[in-house]
């Protein structure tokens, strides 16, 4: 990995793993999962529409970009944001995080299926195993409870349908002539139009979110969700779907490191063991990391 995509992962990690905490607040203050996944969808593609023409960056014009656009809206953003809003009405952090991690091992499996991962190292395989293994001891979730609630089962739906929108970016979307800057704006712009189309569907009784909730979701949009999507999608077309996808495992580190300096969380020797443990996967699955279909045609 480069060292550019080494920074961008380790601000992807920080951003994205504090999204949990966003979601948690604006849900505990007021606001519905529906209206959390239509604002920071809105929200983030603001962002990202206003930093793409800030570079001159032109928004895909012909109607196939937009027609894969509307699936890997659907798969990257829609679905999984409204299923981590839901699944956090009911699931803690801990159950949460580990659920969220499986996103490589989805990502892996899809890879294989579809054949953009061929000849797969065992040492690469075995970081996937490794890293996944670090979140549970993280977490321990047989501590935890709810972990085969509705909740926890629409966060692993959640993190499927990451795995699957990685894939299918990395197949159809990047490296295709469009500005990454340009595309993750035009894919937040599709994905607030379907989670708007989705609103009357769900529960619209009356609400009423205090500042805490604005201020939660506000961030959540602008650096969880639209700086956030940027950078994942530079890291799918600079390391490909299997190793963007990598990143899930870096967010428990972070919520835990926030949690010890900011809430002053005790943390234990298991928990710091986990967190080595899961940075030996990762290390493991990018230094064997081998060309996919999504990596042979380079950013421009």
């Amino acid at each position: 990995m480069t060292r550019g995509s080494s920074a961008r992962m380790a601000v992807l990690a920080l951003l994205w793993g504090s999204a949990f905490l966003w979601i948690k607040l604006a849900l505990d203050n007021g606001l519905t999962p529906a209206q959390i996944t239509v604002i920071r969808a809105a929200l983030g593609a603001a962002v990202l529409l206003g930093l793409a023409c800030l570079a001159r960056q032109r928004l895909p014009r012909d109607r196939t970009t937009w027609g894969h656009l509307v699936v890997a809206a659907f798969f990257c953003n829609a679905l999984p944001f409204f299923l981590y809003a839901v699944g956090e009405q009911s699931v803690d952090s801990g159950v949460a995080g580990v659920l969220n991690a499986t996103t490589p091992l989805w990502s892996l499996l899809i890879g294989l299926i579809i054949g953009t991962e061929r000849g797969l190292h065992r040492l690469r395989l075995a970081g996937l195993l490794i890293g996944f293994a670090g979140t549970l001891l993280i977490f321990a979730p047989w501590h935890e409870s709810g972990l085969l609630s509705w909740g926890a089962l629409a966060l692993l739906g959640a993190s499927a349908s990451y795995a699957v929108a990685f894939a299918y970016m990395g197949r159809k979307l990047t490296g295709q002539g469009t500005e990454p800057l340009a595309l993750s704006a035009a894919q937040l712009i599709t994905a607030t139009g379907l989670s708007a189309l989705a609103l009357p569907a769900t529960d619209m009784a009356p609400t009423s979110p205090n500042s805490t909730a604005v201020f939660a979701v506000v961030v959540l949009g602008i650096f969880s969700t639209g700086i956030t999507f940027y950078l994942s999608y530079r890291l799918v077309a600079d390391e490909g779907a299997t190793s963007a996808a990598t990143v899930g495992y870096l967010l428990p580190i972070v919520s835990i490191a926030l949690g010890t300096i900011v809430l002053d969380e005790r943390l234990d020797l298991r928990v710091l063991t986990g967190m080595l443990v899961v940075l030996a996967g990762v290390g493991l699955v990018q230094r064997h990391k081998r060309p996919t279909v999504a990596e042979d045609v380079p950013v421009k």
